[in-house]
């Protein structure tokens, strides 16, 4: 926010100088009416007075009226106007943000504790600072866009110390600590590819709004504050409560939890130290009043560490500004632009028009059924240590049908397509144990048993050395290995067991007495001797 200057009044302003604008004005006067003179007369018998233009008859228009009266000679005072800006920019930062200073001051002696807290521990406001120092000129430039107070920028020093990644016990995540429900009612995508809860633009966007509209809200920035902090259900509710008492309805006047409490006086506490560091023996690091990022359009995906090294930065300091890609791929079709240090975008752009290699060399992939992390990994070629690691599988899941996993990029394969982009989900089903023990209860059969598992009912019978599918009993134990895993292996060598081999014995004796004692059906035909001679 700007403070004018205010020009000086009139009554300071040399006399003869006065009287100078006064002539000048005068000469300007008549000049101006020297050239209404020129102007053609009417034609003395009201004749059309033609000026060459069609349509056009000065008789017509009869004498001058001046709605406000005759002109009168302009005053010194026609020149005053509003103030005039200052020319001189703030000479950095801090002092661009200490004139947008605009909430009300709180003094408590919470935020006299704070501010000592702070001013005793300078290493730790220098690690915040220089961290900031990337990101405080687009908050500053937005938070004066929306007309709000400039101590706004100083809130997530309260919130993650300016540490994009951070995430808190209750998984609020970035900068500005976002939830993953309030994040999503700001649209911040939040998937397994990017979390825009952690995105410098995205998230600095979401949180002004979120500010605003709590402000609009509560019409004080202590309450809308304590409301970013505690909801704004919370704080409601607790006026409620004081206003059925009679009590106050500020900030200072509400019950609160001791983590909002002290949160408008930690952030009043910083900005204490930044309003007037040297009282606090406080050093700030410089950071100039310029942009310290610019956006970058892409078009075509890309790996993290290829963008980086177009740009000519590490990629430690490429993620410290695209702190919502959490894979090594960036997806143009869900993060169409990235951010590069200001010195650093041409180098890229320049580097990316002459660059022949491969850009990519990630991709997505969606699994067409539930399956396991050894199966999927053979399907796309990778190893399965390697596609775990990729996509954080933990141990003894599967992967479900529909899900979007990275995947190391072939000849074949295209950029990733906005829906993969943009919804690309992950989702895990244990895997089923290696075998299980199932009692047989009163009317199971052994295909029963076998569908329920997902198996046959031969392998049923196999496995457990049944005589038949047919051959169980109540009580009985079986086991049973799910979709196969753990089976041992089929024998080739003939059963051991004598009934086993009795057994087709006795068979074939009874197939054969039936047979003799039966009379033949008809007639063997001619030609056909060997054929009824095996039957014999």
């Amino acid at each position: 926010m700007s403070h004018p200057t205010l020009p000086a009044p009139a009554s300071f302003i040399p006399g003869g100088i006065r009287r100078s604008a006064s002539s000048l004005l005068a000469c300007s006067l008549a000049i101006l009416l020297a050239a209404c003179s020129t102007l053609p007369a009417p034609d003395s018998a009201g004749g059309s007075g033609d000026t060459g233009e069609p349509g056009v008859n000065l008789g017509s228009l009869g004498p001058p009226t001046f709605p406000q009266g005759p002109l009168q000679p302009l005053s010194n005072d026609s020149f005053r106007g509003p103030g005039v800006a200052a020319l001189t920019p703030p000479e950095d930062l801090w002092s661009r943000m200490r004139q947008g200073f605009a909430m009300p001051d709180l003094e408590n002696e919470l935020v006299t504790k704070n501010t000592q807290w702070y001013a005793d521990r300078p290493d730790y406001i220098t690690r915040m600072t220089e961290r900031s120092n990337k990101y405080l000129f687009h908050i500053v430039e937005e938070l004066e866009r929306r007309n709000m107070p400039t101590e706004l920028a100083l809130l997530p020093f309260i919130e993650s110390a300016f540490n994009p990644q951070a995430v808190s016990s209750a998984q609020a995540a970035g900068m500005w600590q976002f939830i993953p429900s309030t994040g999503r009612h700001f649209e911040l995508t939040q998937n397994a590819f990017r979390d825009d809860r952690r995105d410098v633009l995205a998230s600095t966007r979401a949180a002004l709004d979120y500010l605003n509209r709590l402000y609009g809200m509560f019409g004080d920035w202590q309450l809308a504050l304590a409301a970013y902090n505690w909801g704004e259900g919370s704080v409601s509710r607790a006026q409620a409560r004081n206003e059925k008492q009679g009590l106050g309805l500020r900030y200072t006047d509400l019950t609160m939890p001791a983590e909002t409490r002290n949160y408008v006086p930690k952030l009043q506490a910083v900005k204490n130290i930044i309003a007037d560091p040297a009282r606090y023996g406080v050093r700030l690091p410089k950071i100039e009043n310029h942009p310290y990022f610019q956006t970058v359009d892409i078009d075509r995906d890309m790996d993290v560490t290829v963008a980086a090294q177009l740009a000519g930065v590490s990629v430690e300091d490429f993620k410290s500004l695209n702190p919502s890609a959490s894979k090594p791929l960036i997806m143009a079709a869900g993060t169409p632009q990235i951010l590069l240090p200001w010195d650093n975008a041409i180098t890229f752009s320049n580097n990316l028009r002459r660059f022949q290699g491969q850009l990519a060399s990630w991709t997505v992939w969606v699994s067409p059924a539930t399956m396991t992390a050894a199966e999927a990994a053979q399907r796309v070629g990778m190893g399965e240590s390697e596609l775990r690691s990729a996509n954080n599988i933990p141990a003894r899941m599967r992967i479900g049908k529909g899900s979007a996993l990275l995947v190391t990029r072939t000849a074949s394969m295209n950029d990733v397509s906005s829906q993969a982009a943009d919804s690309g989900r992950i989702a895990f089903a244990p895997e089923p144990p290696s075998n299980v023990r199932h009692v047989v209860k009163r009317g199971e059969s052994v295909g029963g048993i076998a569908a329920r598992y997902g198996v046959s009912s031969a392998q049923v019978v196999s496995w457990n050395k049944l005589r038949s599918a047919s051959a169980i009993r109540i009580g009985q134990s079986l086991v049973i290995y799910p979709s196969g895993r753990g089976a041992p292996a089929a024998s080739a060598a003939a059963p051991s067991s004598s009934a086993a081999t009795k057994a087709p014995a006795r068979a074939a004796a009874r197939s054969a007495a039936k047979s003799s004692a039966k009379p033949a059906a008809r007639p063997a035909q001619k030609g056909n001797t060997a054929a009824t001679k095996k039957k014999l």
